[in-house]
């Protein structure tokens, strides 16, 4: 009896159908028919990126330029080409095609593109919006917020581009001749899943398990950290590899010339539709920062937005149009932008603000304990993955060089390199976000135990200290991936003197234990990415492996109850205490920082005298989180008490222009960690 084949289960399309009419803003390219084709113009997706950046950053918010700058010609070519193919064959063009954003960063300018043509009735009114808590337009594509626009969520690079082979591959299966495209940086291009699919979709594709592929590469040979030539190592040898694993290499020398990017998407389609056994990879040389000579001319090609002022709007979008007017609406926008922040200014002269304590990064504190152990003779040697500068490590490199190491965007062979090192006689430093750190880390760190080769990693921006980059960026369940791998300690981190001590002491530590002949556990310290005090603990020293009480108003009243905070939580339960004195009631404010091994006789301490009653407050799941692991611990060790956790529940985060704003939405701060507080007393 002859078998068949199911059939894939039907999902309904959430992708918006093409947009009916051409873009507002256009430019104009020529088929291989000898058709003119109005697409978007790359000069307007520019404008509409930074118009939309200068509004986050009124916000608060970091954002994009380079990337999205450097796509913009491929991007339109390609949407253009796509809208057009499926209308000629009255399809939907989500029928005719997958589109694919490895690019994470590069997705504001899909949104500038896509309200261009008023695509999932997008405007320019809803860029505005972009990176703030009220919108769908995150920092990084996400299809849970954003159906109608993303397929495919991004943001960590390399992820994309296999999530896109699936996609091929289930149209082979389903007997179907749909065109999978996927766009990707050369910085993505340097993740270890990204290689595995350089070789694996050309492979499954001689075998007739592929349906029609064309991969987009914008290679302007920077990341986030800078030249990837200078700082890491030539990505030349790997483009030039993929001739050799299969795929067909057509070189576009000139990212920027858009009928050139044209012409060369209309042939790769042609040709791949016809053959889907070679897959097609589009490399294109472009400019991160296109538009701005000085942003071109800078080290990371304006990753981040690289304006400072609304008022250098005008000269900046003058710039991109290179002599050409402006739109109307963006010089309308612009002035809209700087006349608030004129107002902004104004009313903060009006009304100075009061004076605040001093603060400053975490990161400052992690920069000082790595520079002082390397100047007293500790062998310390830094392993990074292109994000030494958000993570406090970046001084270190600049004071020795010759102890610096960026293996590029590859997290997972950052830390196995830095097994390496260990297992041979160093003190290795691993760093990157906590998200990258943690899910991509995972198994090298269980190798690390396995191979007694310790690290010590500093992983930043937690839970939804990363607010504007958006779920993809927000690390909601890193103690759990972690702490349950033997020989590993985690730590939270509450301020810069808490790092500084507290990896100090974790580099003593590793010596010590070398030196008498033991392997030290790994230790990883998590922290975030906001300005914070310099200290919690005016005249007291922070212990590793001690969770210190960073407030403690019991003595004043009668009835009291324990706070547990977790890192940049502290702040926030420091608050709610001081709301439940004004009430009469006492707290005991405890940091717990030894995560995965509580500081049991601190606790008890404090539950003696709080009456029992507890609250745990932290930016992570509340399955496998801080409260979880305390909890359990008290348990076992036959503690007696009531308990009110709060976390994050079965969901993701999403982009806010501030952490506090996503604590307000999801019951993480001082307002509800006072109300879990009266609930306990009552």
């Amino acid at each position: 009896m002859m078998q068949t084949t199911p059939a894939p289960l039907p999902i309904r399309p959430r992708l918006a159908p093409a947009p009916k009419n051409p873009p507002r803003y256009s430019a104009q390219i020529q088929l291989q028919t000898g058709e003119a084709l109005k697409v978007a113009d790359p000069r307007a997706t520019r404008a509409m990126v930074a118009l939309m950046d200068m509004n986050a950053a009124h916000g608060g918010a970091a954002s994009h330029y380079g990337g999205p700058a450097a796509f913009a010609e491929l991007m339109s070519a390609a949407h253009g080409l796509m809208f057009h193919e499926a209308g000629r064959n009255r399809v939907e063009w989500h029928e005719a095609f997958h589109f694919v954003n490895d690019a994470g960063h590069c997705e504001n300018g899909l949104y500038a593109l896509k309200a261009n043509y008023g695509f999932a009735d997008l405007s320019l009114d809803s860029l505005k919006k972009f990176r703030s808590i009220e919108s769908a337009l995150t920092g990084h594509g996400e299809a849970h917020l954003f159906p109608q626009g993303v397929l495919v969520s991004n943001g960590p690079l390399g992820s994309g581009l296999p999530q896109a082979q699936g996609l091929a591959i289930a149209d082979a299966l389903a007997g179907r001749k749909r065109i999978t495209i996927c766009a990707l940086s050369d910085g993505g291009a340097m993740e270890g899943e990204a290689k595995e699919s350089f070789a694996a979709i050309p492979g499954l594709a001689k075998r007739g398990k592929v349906a029609p592929f064309v991969l987009v590469i914008s290679d302007n040979r920077t990341k986030l950290s800078g030249r990837i030539d200078q700082d890491s190592f030539q990505m030349e040898p790997t483009f030039q590899s993929l001739e050799r694993l299969g795929w067909k290499v057509i070189r576009v020398e000139d990212g920027h010339q858009l009928q050139a990017c044209a012409s060369t998407l209309e042939e790769a389609f042609r040709q791949v539709s016809l053959d889907p056994t070679m897959p097609i990879a589009i490399h294109a040389r472009t400019l991160k920062g296109k538009g701005s000579r000085k942003a071109e001319a800078s080290a990371t090609g304006a990753h981040g937005f690289p304006l400072k002022k609304a008022e250098e709007l005008p000269a900046f979008l003058a710039e991109i149009y290179d002599g050409q007017p402006v739109p109307a609406e963006f010089t309308a926008w612009a002035e809209e932008l700087i006349a608030a922040e004129r107002k902004k200014a104004e009313a903060s002269t009006a009304k100075p603000a009061a004076a605040k304590a001093p603060t400053e990064k975490i990161q400052v504190g992690v920069a000082g304990a790595l520079i002082a152990a390397r100047r007293s003779g500790v062998p310390v040697v830094s392993v990074s993955a292109d994000l030494q500068g958000s993570t406090g490590v970046a001084d270190f490199h600049k004071e020795f060089p010759e102890a610096a190491i960026d293996v590029g965007v590859a997290e997972a062979n950052m830390i196995s390199t830095a097994t390496g090192l260990s297992l041979a006689g160093y003190v290795p430093i691993v760093d990157t976000f906590a998200q990258f750190g943690v899910t991509k880390g995972a198994l090298p760190l269980t190798m690390s135990s396995l191979s007694q080769g310790p690290v010590i990693g500093v992983f930043s921006h937690t839970g939804f200290q990363d607010a504007a980059d958006g779920a993809s960026h927000q690390a909601l369940s890193f103690f759990a991936q972690v702490s349950s791998i033997p020989h590993v300690e985690t730590y939270s981190l509450s301020c810069s003197a808490e790092a500084e001590a507290l990896l100090s002491q974790a580099l003593t530590g590793f010596v010590e234990a070398r030196r008498e002949g033991r392997a030290p556990p790994s230790r990883i310290f998590f922290l975030g990415r906001e300005n914070f005090p310099r200290t919690y603990l005016d005249g007291a020293a922070f212990e590793l492996g001690r969770s210190p009480v960073v407030l403690d108003t019991s003595a004043r009243h009668g009835t009291s109850v324990a706070i547990a905070a977790s890192g940049s939580l502290v702040g926030e339960a420091i608050k709610a205490a001081g709301t439940l004195a004004a009430e009469g009631v006492g707290a005991i404010v405890i940091h717990n920082s030894a995560v995965n091994r509580p500081d049991l006789a601190t606790f008890k301490d404090a539950l003696a005298r709080s009456g029992g009653r507890l609250v745990t407050v932290e930016e992570h799941r509340l399955v496998g989180g801080m409260g979880a692991m305390l909890s359990h611990a008290l348990l076992m060790a036959g503690e007696a008490f009531r308990v009110k956790s709060l976390g994050v529940g079965d969901h993701f985060g999403q982009s806010a222009y501030a952490a506090l704003d996503l604590y307000e939405k999801h019951g993480l701060d001082a307002t509800a960690i006072a109300a879990a507080a009266r609930a306990l007393k009552n």
